[in-house]
C-alpha cells in the first residue's frame, strides 16, 4: 500500500513540476526548429533543473507569466537589440509589461545564457 501511495505521489509531483510537458517545450509553430543551434541551447537552459522556467510559463496559454510564444508574437519583428533588452529583463526581473505579475530575477544566470534563453522564445513566434 506504501509503495501505491508513493508511487501516485511521485506521479503528482512530476505533473506538477512539467515533466509531463516535454512535448509542450519542444513544440514549435510547424517548423522544424530542433536542429536550430539557438533552439537547442536555449531549450536546454530553460529545461535546466534550478531554472524553474516552466513552473511559470508554458509555450502557448499563460501560467503566472505570460506564454512563450505570446512573447514571441510581441517582440516579433522587432531589432537585434531585442535580444540584449530581453535577456537583461530576465537577468533583472520586474513588472509591468504583462500585468502586475513580478517576474522573479535571476541574477545569476550569465547574459550569453540568458540571450540563448530569449533567442529561443522569439524562435517561437507562429
Amino acid at each position: 500500500m506504501k509503495k501505491i501511495f508513493l508511487s501516485f505521489v511521485i506521479i503528482i509531483v512530476l505533473a506538477a513540476c512539467g515533466a509531463g510537458d516535454s512535448k509542450d517545450k519542444q513544440e514549435t509553430s510547424g517548423n522544424d526548429l530542433s536542429k536550430n543551434p539557438d533552439y537547442q541551447k536555449g531549450l536546454e537552459l530553460i529545461s535546466k533543473p534550478g531554472m524553474n522556467c516552466f513552473t511559470c510559463h508554458k509555450i502557448d496559454g499563460p501560467l503566472t507569466g505570460p506564454a512563450y510564444r505570446d512573447v514571441a508574437n510581441k517582440y516579433a519583428g522587432m531589432p537585434d537589440t531585442i535580444v540584449t533588452y530581453l535577456a537583461h529583463k530576465v537577468i533583472s526581473g520586474g513588472s509591468g509589461n504583462w500585468g502586475a505579475i513580478f517576474m522573479t530575477p535571476h541574477p545569476d544566470l550569465s547574459e550569453a545564457d540568458a540571450e540563448a534563453m530569449v533567442k529561443y522564445i522569439l524562435l517561437l513566434k507562429k
